[in-house]
């Protein structure tokens, strides 16, 4: 958007430096910038700049298992799902991770959410955080329905009654696209039995 409001000079980006020097503007990363500290404008969200740092991407993990309330942890760093490579930005608005998984797994259960005035987010439903975070985390192994129950309420302390209100239905048809099948099934038996 910045070009094509300087598409006249010669040199936009020269006038962009400026705008940065001038508090104008405010770099998130090399060409995504936000309204600087000299304006007085509304900050995107965390997790709306998350979907524009690295895209394709939405917002998942502990990330939005704290903003759906699952989890008692206040999160410092947006972490995301997509299906480049992983990486991570440490920038001026805080810091973004981004973790890998393939198509078509990656496509499911990614719903987009308003996150304020005129601003919506790409976010992993609650069901896909969840199947996200046992997919993504080292280590983790799951076979039988009491470590399930306490993976879930024991080591990440999840809210038993958020956990009841998920839809393992929905669940249950990604299954066959996803990484560590074994470990979500047993998992969302667990869930069937709260």
């Amino acid at each position: 958007m910045v070009s094509s409001l300087l598409g006249e000079y010669k040199r936009p980006n020269d006038k962009v430096h400026a705008l940065l020097g001038q508090g104008v503007l405010q770099s998130v990363r090399k060409g995504l910038y936000v309204a600087g500290p000299a304006i007085e404008a509304e900050k995107p969200s965390s997790f709306l700049l998350a979907n524009h740092v690295l895209g394709p991407s939405y917002v998942s993990l502990d990330s939005a298992l704290s903003y759906y309330g699952l989890i008692p942890e206040r999160v410092f760093e947006t972490v995301s799902i997509t299906t480049k490579a992983a990486r991570e930005f440490n920038t001026s608005l805080g810091i973004f991770s981004y973790i890998r998984l393939p198509l078509p797994y990656y496509s499911f259960g990614v719903r987009r959410v308003k996150m304020g005035e005129d601003q919506y987010a790409m976010v992993a439903s609650p069901e896909k955080a969840l199947a996200d975070k046992i997919i993504t985390t080292s280590g983790v192994i799951i076979r039988s329905v009491k470590a399930a129950g306490e993976y879930l309420l024991e080591n990440l302390r999840m809210d038993e009654d958020g956990l009841r209100s998920l839809d393992t239905r929905m669940m249950s048809e990604w299954l066959s696209d996803a990484p560590k099948k074994d470990s979500l099934l047993i998992v969302i038996k667990m869930l069937n039995k709260l």
